[in-house]
């Protein structure tokens, strides 16, 4: 959907409108559960939201950017590179240590994810530009994600990640307004891929990985959202007749093998 914007689209005003988007589609969950929990939304829990909303709205920022100077297969590559980092995280911010199994999985998954890394930038170094931000845009992700395991403890899933939303969304928002003039008319296809960057890849994308790690362990999370570069590069083999390397098939069966060992072994807390 990122690739399918159109040049006069700036990707800030893109990140903005997504999350602004999302945060008012969800907007009657959120409502819906500060009448269920009355008090529970309160200044305390209100700025738990901020740096984690700031984290994200960076990361849409810098994920947009990215995704125009790489191949669509790249750069979901490079931004699922989170089992990287996310052991690091997890053990600084809630004390979670991986399993044997997740070390495991994790090892099996990244060497296939790392061969079609090394293979694909060999044969494609104009791309490094954009890999370079994809990577910086991955940390931001990552570390998003981190707190959302952090905050786990919320009254409502939705007292969470729909002010996190209103947060990364406003944040991209004021930014747009010193780098460029969001205040014009949009096409038709500037609408339908602004709502449909809102609609399904945040509304449900972003919230299914958040509420995931509200209920899994953090490196469980990771390792299965390494399968969307797969459905990436299917995707953009049919839509933009970018065509795979070999590299693709073995490192998408590396990530089912890891995937299968965690959920072999994880046992729901």
């Amino acid at each position: 959907m990122i690739k399918a914007k159109p040049e006069s689209l700036d990707p800030v005003v893109l990140a903005s409108f997504r999350l602004l988007v999302a945060a008012a589609a969800l907007t009657p969950f959120m409502l819906r559960d500060m009448r269920r929990f009355p008090g529970q939304l309160n200044r305390r829990q209100l700025s738990a939201t901020i740096l984690p909303g700031l984290l994200l709205g960076a990361h849409f920022v810098t994920w947009i950017i990215g995704v125009g100077y790489t191949r669509a297969v790249n750069a979901s590559l490079i931004v699922n590179m989170v089992p990287i980092v996310m052991p690091l995280l997890m053990y600084v911010l809630v004390r979670e240590r991986l399993t044997a199994a997740e070390w495991v999985a994790t090892a099996i998954a990244f060497g296939g994810v790392a061969l079609l890394g090394w293979t694909d930038f060999d044969a494609d170094p104009q791309f490094l530009q954009g890999d370079a931000i994809c990577l910086g845009s991955m940390l931001l992700m990552a570390v998003y994600l981190a707190f959302g395991r952090r905050y786990r403890k919320f009254a409502s899933f939705w007292l969470y990640i729909v002010p996190l939303y209103w947060v990364a969304g406003i944040f991209c928002f004021v930014a747009s307004l010193v780098m460029t003039n969001p205040f014009r008319s949009y096409s038709l296809r500037e609408i339908g891929v602004i709502f449909g960057l809102g609609l399904v890849p945040t509304v449900i994308g972003h919230s299914v990985l958040n509420y995931s790690m509200k209920h899994m362990r953090g490196q469980v999370v990771s390792i299965l959202n390494l399968g969307q570069f797969v459905f990436a590069g299917v995707m953009a083999y049919f839509i933009y007749d970018e065509v795979p390397s070999w590299a693709l098939y073995v490192a998408a069966s590396a990530m089912l093998v890891g995937a299968g060992i965690v959920l072999k072994f994880h046992r729901s807390e």
